[in-house]
C-alpha cells in the first residue's frame, strides 16, 4: 500500500512535469548563485510556470493515436489524466500573464516571448514541406539546439537581464556568453539520452534527432564531448578553484557517469528522475558548498 502511494506520487511529480519545472527553478537559482545576487522570486515563478506550460503543451500536441497501448509509462499516465494535464497547462499559462506584464522589464518581456515562441513552434506544424505541414521538430538535428538554447536563455540570460535592470551591476558580454555557453552544453548533454531512449519512436515518426542521424554509440560519445567542453570552459575561465568550481565539477562527472550508464533498456524513471534531477542536484551541491559550518 505504501509502495503504491509512493509510486503514484512519483508518477504525478515526474509525468505532470512538476519535477522538470522545479529543475528550471534550480537552474535559475544556480545563475543567481554564480552572479552572487539575491534571487528574484518573480523570475523563478516565470521559469516554473513557463516550463510547466510548455512541457505539458508539447505532450498534449504530440497525442499518439492509441496512448493507452503506448510502450511508455509517461504517455499512458499523461493521457489517462488528460483533463488534469490540460488544467495544469492552462493555469500555468494564465499565471505567466500577470508575472510577465507586471514584473518583467521590456527586455525581459521580449526574451520571454522569444523563448516561448521557439518552444511552442517546436510542436505546432506551421511550416510546409512537400505539401505537408511540419513543425520545427521535423527539421534534422533541431531539437538538441532548440531545447538547449531555450533553457540557456530562460535560466541564464533572463535572470542576467533582470539583474542588470534591478541592480547597479554591469555583467560583461564575455561573462554572459560564458555562462550561457556552459549552460547550453550542460543541457544539450542531458537532452541527448532522452533522444536515444526515444530512438525507435523518432524513427517511426521520421524525426531526425541526433541518435537517429548518427547512431546510438556516437550519440553517447557526443554527450561526453559536450560535458568535456563544459568542464574545459569551467576550469579555463575560473579565477580560482573554489568550492563552487569543485561542486560543478562533481556534477559534470556525475552527469557523465549517469549518461554512460543509461541505455534504451533503462526504465523511464531513470531518465526523468536521475537525469532531470541532476539539474536540481547541481544547485543543491553549490548551496551546500556555500554553507559555513
Amino acid at each position: 500500500m505504501v509502495k503504491r502511494i509512493l509510486f503514484s506520487s512519483l508518477d504525478f511529480l515526474l509525468f505532470s512535469n512538476l519535477f522538470i519545472a522545479i529543475g528550471a527553478v534550480a537552474q535559475g537559482l544556480l545563475t543567481y548563485h554564480l552572479l552572487q545576487v539575491p534571487p528574484n522570486k518573480n523570475i523563478l515563478a516565470v521559469l516554473f510556470f513557463g516550463t510547466l506550460a510548455i512541457y505539458n503543451f508539447s505532450m498534449l500536441m504530440s497525442h499518439p493515436k492509441d496512448p493507452g497501448n503506448s510502450p511508455y509509462v509517461r504517455v499512458r499516465w499523461i493521457f489517462s489524466h488528460h483533463r488534469l494535464i490540460i488544467s495544469i497547462t492552462l493555469i500555468s499559462a494564465l499565471c505567466l500573464i500577470p508575472l510577465g506584464l507586471l514584473y518583467l522589464s521590456i527586455e525581459g518581456k521580449l526574451l520571454m516571448l522569444f523563448t516561448g515562441a521557439m518552444a511552442v513552434s517546436y510542436s505546432i506544424p506551421f511550416l510546409t514541406l512537400n505539401h505537408e505541414k511540419i513543425g520545427l521538430r521535423n527539421i534534422p538535428g533541431i531539437k538538441l539546439f532548440l531545447v538547449a538554447i531555450v533553457w540557456a536563455i530562460s535560466c541564464v540570460l533572463l535572470p542576467i537581464v533582470e539583474v542588470e535592470h534591478s541592480y547597479p551591476i554591469n555583467i560583461s558580454t564575455g561573462e554572459t556568453l560564458l555562462l550561457v555557453g556552459k549552460r547550453f552544453l550542460f543541457i544539450a548533454a542531458i537532452t541527448i539520452p532522452f533522444d536515444i531512449r526515444d530512438l525507435f519512436q523518432d524513427k517511426l515518426y521520421e524525426l531526425k534527432m541526433i541518435p537517429v542521424m548518427f547512431g546510438e554509440k556516437k550519440a553517447y560519445i557526443f554527450c561526453q564531448f559536450l560535458l568535456l567542453g563544459y568542464l574545459v570552459l569551467l576550469l579555463l575561465f575560473s579565477q580560482a578553484v573554489n568550492l563552487d568550481v569543485i561542486a560543478l565539477t562533481i556534477t559534470i562527472l556525475l552527469t557523465g557517469w549517469l549518461i554512460f550508464k543509461s541505455d534504451i533498456r533503462k526504465n523511464e524513471y531513470y531518465y526523468f528522475f536521475f537525469l532531470d534531477g541532476i539539474m536540481i542536484l547541481q544547485y543543491l551541491l553549490l548551496l551546500l558548498a556555500s554553507i559555513r559550518f
